[in-house]
């Protein structure tokens, strides 16, 4: 396992995030400490949860029930592992039906920040990130929370998921205002299949001194050899069959050319991921321990210059940054 430092910050992480969405929902707390256990004793130094995780993951979602945070805390207290890790977690989504129970204003932020600590079972959040951005609460009211947060102790780094490069170009200019650090995170859906965040957000991490940490990087299952589990009478859903239809062709190449590298497509689809010179780690949610291992091939691998060819050609990005792919 490698280590990079996270964006400008002298904070050292693993290639590889343990991600646990699934803690709590499809998967039990029994396999939840063994995929722990495993991620730990191969090199992964970063576990990222959210206070909303626990519960299936859903648009109309009312509030969430803390349930992976809180077995991430017993683990933590059972293993003796606290400070071997970077730990992260996450605020903005409902946490309760009031009016306030959610979102980044200052009164839910500290709110928020207190019942993750509580069910964490630490003294610290190492990095405390923004779920989504808040368009109706200012740039001043979130920051000096985040900043009171800092001084206490209670949180050491701040990064964003799932913003746009002008987000973090407007947060970043705010924070450099108050002589704050501001984030040094960016979490974004990005995969071979999902490249938009090419155009802006990209270029606004690596000018602003953000580390890039992609979700979905298996394109929730469709980079992973779907055809070839087809072929192997593995049914997928709906959804799937749709997208499958939609790439067929891609499809097809994508695991062609994996057959030929020897390697597994998930594989493939992490390693391009962390060739990726904007990427500091690349978030993983496996459910079982049989996926936690087989993950770990893809940090061995080393795709040459032109497999990467390959891979653009097959799944082709924006057409670069803005405005240079779109514009003259």
């Amino acid at each position: 396992m490698q280590y990079k430092n996270l964006g400008r910050t002298g904070l050292k992480v693993s290639e590889l995030t343990l991600g646990t969405m699934n803690f709590g929902n499809v998967t039990d707390e029994t396999t939840s400490y063994q995929i722990m256990d495993a991620a730990t004793d191969n090199g992964i130094n970063f576990i990222d949860t959210a206070d909303v995780y626990g519960l299936p993951q859903s648009p109309d979602i009312q509030q969430g029930n803390g349930l992976s945070e809180e077995i991430i805390g017993r683990w933590l207290a059972q293993s003796g592992k606290r400070d071997q890790i970077v730990l992260a977690t996450k605020v903005y989504q409902p946490m309760g039906l009031g009016p306030n129970d959610r979102r980044l204003s200052a009164y839910h932020i500290r709110k928020a920040c207190e019942d993750s600590l509580r069910r964490l079972k630490t003294d610290r959040i190492d990095v405390y990130f923004m779920h989504h951005i808040d368009r109706l609460t200012p740039w001043e009211e979130i920051w000096q929370a985040m900043e009171l947060l800092v001084q206490q102790g209670k949180i050491l780094y701040v990064g964003s998921s799932n913003f746009a490069g002008w987000d973090i170009a407007t947060a970043q200019e705010m924070a450099k205002s108050r002589h704050f650090m501001g984030l040094v995170a960016e979490q974004s859906i990005y995969n071979l299949n999902t490249r938009t965040i090419e155009l802006e957000v990209i270029p606004s991490c690596r000018y602003h001194g953000l580390g890039l940490i992609p979700w979905s990087p298996l394109g929730g299952g469709l980079l992973g050899g779907v055809l070839k589990k087809a072929s192997e009478g593995r049914r997928a859903s709906p959804g799937m069959m749709k997208q499958i239809q939609q790439h067929a062709s891609q499809l097809q190449a994508y695991e062609s050319l994996c057959e030929q590298l020897n390697e597994d497509p998930a594989d493939v689809a992490l390693a391009w991921l962390l060739h990726q010179s904007v990427v500091t780690s690349s978030l993983i949610g496996p459910r079982t321990v049989e996926q936690m291992q087989k993950m770990f091939r893809s940090v061995e691998i080393k795709l040459a210059p032109e497999t990467l060819k390959q891979l653009d050609e097959i799944w082709p990005g924006p057409g670069g940054e803005a405005p240079q792919a779109y514009a003259w």
